[in-house]
């Protein structure tokens, strides 16, 4: 008699972090969308954040949606430092890195898309190099939210420093509005059903501006 082939188990988040830079000159720019989507999960959840030295970071907990404690991060190491913040968090709570659901912009994506994984590389992205690195693997989710290359603007010579470290259009705001919203609602579904679920109903989705 063969065993029954056992369930894997469900990938749910316990600490979410926003990878950003802190300080007034980096408010709002495409670089910091992980920050403004822990806003909105803080806002959303009636978590209060405050400034935390041990973590270097900005942190606030609250239920979570299964009855579970959740926590969110913002690490106030500057972007590639992040990893310190999170590996400080890790150990103080005793959180396996598997539980650490990451949220970074990513200039691969359009703007108005999400992208969602279990695992993978860095990509190029200092903050998420930093959190690997002092995590001491890939092997944890992550949510990368589309801010556009310099090539989408028509502003070929505009290099990618000052791309992300820039504000975003007009025409975007609308629509970065709607992307931290179904943020949001994907970061909810992870944290019910678990995160492949949330893979295979947000990757296709995207959000269209609305404005002529």
């Amino acid at each position: 008699m063969t065993e029954p082939a056992s369930t894997p188990k469900l990938v749910v988040p316990q600490l979410i972090v926003g990878l950003g830079n802190p300080g007034a000159k980096y408010e709002q720019t495409r670089h910091n969308i992980g920050f403004a989507a822990i806003d909105a999960l803080a806002r959303t959840w009636r978590i209060s954040l405050s400034e935390n030295r041990k973590f270097q970071g900005v942190i606030g907990e609250g239920p979570g949606l299964q009855g579970n404690k959740i926590r969110l991060l913002k690490p106030l190491t500057y972007m590639n430092l992040s990893g310190q913040s999170i590996r400080a968090v890790l150990d103080w709570y005793k959180l396996p890195p598997e539980s650490v659901l990451v949220i970074y912009d990513d200039m691969d994506l359009p703007v108005g898309k999400i992208r969602l994984r279990l695992s993978g590389s860095a990509g190029g992205q200092n903050g998420m190099k930093s959190a690997i690195a002092h995590l001491g693997t890939q092997n944890f989710p992550r949510l990368r939210i589309g801010i556009g290359s310099p090539k989408d603007e028509n502003t070929a010579t505009q290099d990618a420093v000052s791309h992300v470290l820039g504000r975003f259009a007009p025409n975007e705001a609308q629509v970065i509005t709607q992307v931290l919203e179904m943020t949001v609602d994907a970061v909810e579904l992870s944290l019910k059903q678990g995160f492949e679920k949330a893979m295979s109903l947000y990757n296709g989705r995207s959000v269209v501006s609305t404005k002529v």
